[in-house]
Formats: structure tokens, C-alpha cells, sequence
């Protein structure tokens, strides 16, 4: 005898989400424009960072190069996919709520990093190859039972994750040649030899970047599935001891790397330059950690009634991969080459000034759009794709499976 009908998993109403998470994911999108802003800054040397050299900037520009190192670059991105993570097992975790299988969440799940591949393949080819989405995407078809399922195999992909991470940042040092851009499509001032240059950028960088994301992707998931973020509050000691020694750990490991940056240590030879590339790199990991443990402490803090402060940080994250595109788009236009072309002679400074900008024009802008209750336009394209239009409709549940109505999951 069939079972009754349960209804198909649905998005989480905007006003009934966790906070703290949200929050992280707005605050990260300053810290995403800052760690993305100087890599448009080409036609000059730059450092092994992409900062221009320190004899091509003043004392302001090299001070922001070495602030930047040691508290944004390679700790954005960790941040970002530790929330990434954390995101796909509160799916998985909803999907299951509403009665999904295990072979019914993972399909969910390599679904949406599917057209993630394709959102990010978009973003990469049009406007930045440095495109992240993608690479989440790979990262989700590849390891969705792994990281919504089994806790060893999450804790294998640290080890191996962190140990690739490591050797690949040494090896860049190692083999560093100066360039004038991270980036050759940034250079170039034909918008279409530019494309076809992030084609090959995007490509490249979206296959290599999940050996050096999925550590933290996957320790993402170990603290979803301990809900240190949805309920911040039951882990107190936890959070104020990881949001200090994280960040205590990604000063002390970015310090030689920003030494680099800001042009007052010069490594004489390469083991030297990849030392202080995989300390910076791996500490990142713990930054990330360290600044998603304070937005949790904030939540906490907020005890249900956040002030203006967190409740538009919150918005802005829940906007975050709309915003993210949105970037690329104002940078492109006032930086890139191709562009607006400021990025072939502002310094460091400016090009922070304009990230923080940008940052807070479109955090506004999410926040006045959002007023009606509206998800990002991203956001919505890609809960779409994923579910389709059968996302309110019923599935029939027994207890060994799930009937997908029309072919599509709910």
C-alpha cells in the first residue's frame, strides 16, 4: 500500500534561515572583492600575490599589499568554501527532512553542481576566469556522497586536500616567473582575444582548483553536520577558541608573504619564496575558520534580534552568489583592460577603494531589492535549474525510496 504523499523539499523562507552563516557569507564578499580588485592591475611587475612591485606604488599602496596578504588573500576563498560546504549538507539535511533517500540527495546535489559548472563556465568565459563557481560545481558532482554522507571519507579529503594544497603552493614559489599579470586576459585590450584567453584560463583553473578547495569544502560539511553556525550559542568555548588561535595561526603563517608583497623581504631563492607560500596558504585555512567562527560569536551575540549591522550582512548573503557576479561585472567596466582600463595604472590603494565600493553599493542594493521578500536572480536561476518547475509538487515515499514525479526531483 503506498504511502502518503510528502511534500517536496523547499527553500528555506528567508526569514527562517540561520544567521550566522548568511552573515559570513555577506562580510565574505568584501573580503572576495578585495582578494579579486588587484589582480586587474597588470602592465607593470607584480609580486608573486599579483600586487604590483613596491618601486610601482607609494607607502600607502604597499601598506594595503601587506594588510591584504596577511588578512584577506588565500583566507577569502578558504571562507568561501568552507560556507560552500556547510550549505550543501543544510540542503542534504532539508532534502532528507522531507523524506529523500540517500541516492535522492546525492542526485540533488551533483544536479546543482552541475549547473553550477555551467553558471561559472558562463562567469569565467564572459567576465573573470578566476570564476569560483565552477570549481564548487566539480567539487559537489564529484564528492556529493563523501560530503554530505560519510564522515571518513570528509576526513580523508582534509588530509589529502591540505597536503596537494601545500605542495602546490610550494611549487609556485619554487618556480615563480615574474609576469606582468596573473592573469594574461586581464592585459589584453581586445575584448575578444581576452574571451578566448579566459576560455582557456577558466578551463584550466575551474580542473586544477578542486585538489586545492575541497579540504575546506569538506571540513565545511564536518561543521554543517555539528550545526556550529545554525546554533552558534550551544558552542560558545568551541567558536571564541577557534576565531582566536585561527586568526592568531593566519597572521602568524601570511607574515612572510606579506613581507613579500609590501617589497621588504625578497626571498633570494625559490625554496625560500615556497616556504612562505605554503605557510600562507595553509594558515589560510585556519583565517577562514577563524573569521566564520566570529560571525558565529555575532550571531550569538544578536540572541534573535540582530541590529541593522547583521540583519543587512545577512541579506547580502543571502544574495551572495548574485553579488558575486555583480563584482566581476563592475570590475570588468572600471579595471580590466578591456574595460574601463583604470586597472593598467591605479595603484593598490585605489583598487582596494574601488572593491570596497563596489562591495557596499551592491550590499545596499540587495538589501532594497530584498525588501519584498525577493531571492537573488542567480539564486533563483539556480534553485530553478535544479528543481525545475516540479519544485512544489509531491513525492510518493516508501521506505526504501523516492518517486521523482515527471523525471524531476523535487
Amino acid at each position: 500500500m503506498p504511502a502518503a504523499p510528502v511534500p517536496a523539499a523547499r527553500a528555506v523562507p528567508l526569514s527562517q534561515r540561520s544567521l550566522a552563516p548568511d552573515v559570513a557569507r555577506g562580510a565574505m564578499l568584501l573580503l572576495i572583492a578585495l582578494a579579486n580588485a588587484h589582480i586587474y592591475l597588470v602592465g607593470r611587475a607584480v609580486t608573486p600575490t599579483a600586487y604590483p612591485v613596491a618601486e610601482a606604488g607609494s607607502a600607502l599602496d604597499r601598506w594595503v599589499a601587506f594588510a591584504q596578504t596577511l588578512l584577506v588573500d588565500g583566507r577569502a576563498y578558504p571562507m568561501f568554501s568552507l560556507l560552500f560546504g556547510y550549505g550543501l549538507v543544510q540542503l542534504a539535511r532539508r532534502r532528507q527532512q522531507a523524506g529523500g533517500d540517500p541516492a535522492s540527495v546525492r542526485g540533488l546535489v551533483r544536479r546543482r553542481g552541475g549547473w553550477m559548472i555551467l553558471i561559472g563556465a558562463l562567469h569565467g568565459i564572459l567576465l573573470w576566469s578566476g570564476d569560483i563557481i565552477g570549481a564548487y560545481g566539480l567539487v559537489a558532482v564529484l564528492f556529493a556522497g563523501v560530503l554530505v554522507g560519510h564522515r571518513r571519507g570528509r576526513a580523508v579529503l582534509v588530509v589529502v586536500g591540505v597536503l596537494l594544497l601545500a605542495g602546490f603552493a610550494f611549487l609556485r614559489g619554487l618556480f615563480h616567473l615574474e609576469t606582468t599579470a596573473m592573469m594574461p586576459s586581464l592585459g589584453q585590450e581586445s575584448a575578444g582575444w581576452a574571451a578566448l584567453l579566459r576560455l582557456v584560463e577558466w578551463t584550466s583553473g575551474t580542473l586544477l582548483t578542486p585538489l586545492l578547495i575541497t579540504a575546506a569544502v569538506a571540513l565545511g560539511a564536518w561543521a554543517a553536520s555539528r550545526g556550529l553556525l545554525d546554533e552558534p550559542a550551544r558552542h560558545l568555548p568551541l567558536l571564541r577558541w577557534v576565531a582566536v588561535a585561527g586568526l592568531a595561526l593566519a597572521v602568524v603563517g601570511g607574515l612572510p608573504l606579506a613581507l613579500v608583497s609590501a617589497g621588504t623581504w625578497q626571498a633570494e631563492a625559490g625554496w625560500q619564496l615556497g616556504l612562505a607560500m605554503t605557510a600562507h596558504s595553509v594558515s589560510g585555512y585556519a583565517g577562514a575558520f577563524g573569521y566564520a567562527a566570529v560571525f558565529g560569536l555575532l550571531a550569538a551575540r544578536a540572541a534573535g534580534s540582530p541590529g541593522p549591522v547583521l540583519r543587512g550582512l545577512a541579506v547580502g548573503g543571502q544574495w551572495s552568489m548574485s553579488s558575486y557576479l555583480a563584482q566581476s561585472v563592475v570590475f570588468c567596466a572600471v579595471l580590466a583592460a578591456w574595460g574601463g582600463g583604470l586597472g593598467t595604472w591605479v595603484g593598490t590603494a585605489a583598487a582596494s577603494g574601488i572593491a570596497l565600493l563596489t562591495w557596499a553599493g551592491l550590499l545596499v542594493a540587495a538589501n532594497v531589492l530584498a525588501g519584498s521578500g525577493r531571492r537573488g536572480p542567480a539564486e533563483a536561476l539556480l534553485r530553478r535549474l535544479t528543481y525545475g518547475r516540479a519544485s512544489g509538487a509531491q513525492v510518493s515515499v516508501n521506505s526504501a525510496s523516492v518517486e521523482r514525479p515527471s523525471g524531476r526531483s523535487a
